[in-house]
């Protein structure tokens, strides 16, 4: 008996065997990122501890250091599923896609109006902010443009990117009347350029994340698997 080939079988299984050698390095590197922050963050709250500079209500009420504990969580847990599956779940993929939108915020905010403002206090090392704010950035953006495995969100998941900062800032702006301290000078409607400058700001920064959020969504839809709802 003589055996027939199926070139495009076989063209199918070596494609397979890629996508899931690209995913087992996205995993790691998503591992890897994961830990990154984790080091920072540690390293940023012990040397406050060590020079008794930290407040625990100020440190862990910025979005910086929020945001950064959700994608320990975010990067780990898709490091994992990368490791074990070929595709993320899209519920996942939804909220990873919220973090991309994040990041870009996060770098943005850090990058165009806090980079080069003295602080007000205790001056610590400045890599755990840079690794926060431009390194682990440039890292979920990356992966969410080159990993692997992501199936195409729908466009309503747009809308989720909004959930999280709208409860952080209506936090933030309550904490701020009953304390007086903003994390953020822009945020601080007894600023110079008063509530009209926050407003301002807030709509200007929401307006980036849906939009980042926007564009996130429609890649995924570019060349994701479609899943149904």
């Amino acid at each position: 008996m003589t055996t027939m080939s199926y070139p495009h079988h076989e063209h199918a299984v070596r494609s397979h065997a890629q996508a899931t050698g690209a995913r087992r390095m996205f995993g790691l590197l998503r591992l890897a990122a994961a830990a990154a922050v984790a080091v920072a963050l540690s390293a940023q709250i012990t040397d406050l501890v060590v020079n008794d500079a930290l407040v625990p209500e100020n440190y862990f009420s910025y979005f910086t250091v929020q945001s950064s504990l959700i994608n320990i969580v975010v990067l780990a847990t898709g490091g994992v599923l990368a490791l074990r599956w070929r595709d993320d779940p899209e519920r996942f993929t939804a909220v990873r896609m919220t973090t991309v939108a994040f990041a870009v915020l996060t770098a943005a905010v850090y990058n165009v109006l806090l980079r080069g403002i003295p602080p007000e206090g205790y001056v610590g090392p400045q890599w755990p902010g840079e690794v926060m704010h431009v390194a682990i950035p440039v890292v979920i953006v990356l992966d969410w443009l080159l990993s692997p495995g992501r199936p195409a969100l729908h466009w309503d998941r747009v809308w989720l990117a909004l959930v999280y900062p709208f409860v952080w800032l209506a936090f933030t702006l309550v904490r701020g009347v009953v304390t007086g301290w903003y994390p953020y000078p822009f945020l601080n409607p007894d600023g110079p350029d008063g509530p009209v400058s926050v407003i301002v700001y807030v709509a200007v920064l929401f307006a980036l994340i849906l939009a980042v959020a926007a564009v996130a969504v429609g890649i995924s839809r570019l060349g994701g698997r479609h899943t149904p709802r």
